[in-house]
């Protein structure tokens, strides 16, 4: 299967800042051509340093002085990510509670909703249970939501159902991680966000939103939570964000895998 992963990011730097990309598919993910481009001013190239993670994710830093800043990435992926080994310090990590996965705050209502489940079993009834008790809502939740205000107000976009889906996987005792995604068949098309449970040796991955068809789904991050997955992250002087545009689809292979109706929540998959 030949899937294209596109982004564009145009930003205004008010002064030199350090600016930290995560646009690029994960380190295992097989590409056959990629490109990622920075463009100051209009006219000067700048070489970003890459840095790789533990997790495989691989982010570009650079220094770039006041004014436009245009970023380019395009990844043609063939075939699936190699599994790789989860360590037992992996487990540890994606068992605790974190800043916007607030295992520890949800641990009762966990506790009570899901008593008596395990395994697949409790996956399924963790992702019906996010998808029919929140309102995807575009444009209404803040940066700063976590897992407990998304229970609360029963609203968010896809990085909210992931946190919430993490806390109460955690909780019941399951490993649970963020995936920061390009998701052919998106709509409305955006970087996009899932969890993934560690069941039986495996990352199974998990989308209540229903928004992607997972076997489609191509890994560009993995954390604790959206604080480990940001597309971008700037220290030093302030930015304005001009233009973002995320594309991601099916060139070649089954294009019902970019129907997301057609994947069936219940069938545990994992990221390909």
């Amino acid at each position: 299967m030949h899937r294209i992963v596109t982004a564009e990011i145009d930003l205004d730097l008010a002064s030199s800042a350090d600016l930290i990309f995560s646009l690029a598919v994960a380190q295992n993910v097989p590409t056959v051509r990629e490109t990622l481009t920075f463009l100051h001013g209009g006219d000067t190239q700048c070489t970003p340093t890459e840095i790789i993670d533990q997790n495989g994710t691989r982010l570009h830093r650079l220094t770039a002085d006041g004014g436009p800043l245009s970023v380019r990435y395009e990844a043609v992926i063939d075939g699936r990510s190699s599994m790789s080994h989860t360590s037992d310090l992996e487990t540890i990590t994606y068992l605790r509670p974190s800043r916007y996965a607030q295992s520890d705050e949800v641990f009762a209502q966990a506790r009570r909703q899901f008593r008596g489940l395990a395994g697949a079993e409790l996956l399924t009834a963790v992702s019906e249970y996010v998808a029919s008790s929140v309102t995807y809502t575009p444009g209404l939740s803040l940066g700063t939501d976590s897992a407990v205000t998304t229970l609360m107000t029963g609203q968010g976009v896809c990085r909210d159902y992931a946190h919430l889906v993490i806390a109460l996987l955690r909780a019941m005792d399951v490993p649970a991680r963020y995936v920061a995604c390009y998701a052919p068949g998106l709509d409305p098309m955006d970087f996009h966000a899932v969890a993934e449970a560690y069941v039986d040796g495996t990352w199974w991955v998990i989308d209540a939103t229903r928004l992607s068809h997972r076997e489609s789904l191509v890994r560009i991050a993995t954390g604790r939570d959206a604080a480990d997955c940001a597309f971008l992250s700037y220290h030093g002087a302030n930015l304005s964000l001009a233009h973002l545009r995320v594309d991601a689809w099916i060139a070649e292979g089954d294009q019902s895998l970019a129907v997301p109706a057609a994947d069936d929540p219940a069938t545990l998959v994992a990221l390909a």
